[in-house]
């Protein structure tokens, strides 16, 4: 069983996923549920990570409707 990723590691992933346009721009990513299962972290762990990228810019919530990659991602980095 693998390691769980550290929190800039998956950050880092996150961003890989977009960047390789796994997650395209204006497209929804997966459920916070999804995401812990898919990394084998905690949901508060998935929130953080969600949260960093949201106030980097590359991720944008809408409310009711889920968290979005940002229509001008592509090319940015932290």
């Amino acid at each position: 069983m693998p390691i769980p990723p550290t929190m800039d590691e998956l950050i880092k992933d996150l961003l890989r996923r977009i960047e390789v346009g796994e997650f395209q721009p204006g497209s929804q990513i997966p459920s916070t549920q999804e995401l812990s299962d898919h990394y084998d972290v905690s949901v508060s762990t998935i929130h953080r990570a969600v949260a960093k990228l949201r106030g980097q810019g590359v991720l944008v919530g809408r409310p009711g409707r889920g968290v979005f990659v940002a229509e001008s991602s592509r090319g940015r980095r932290p």
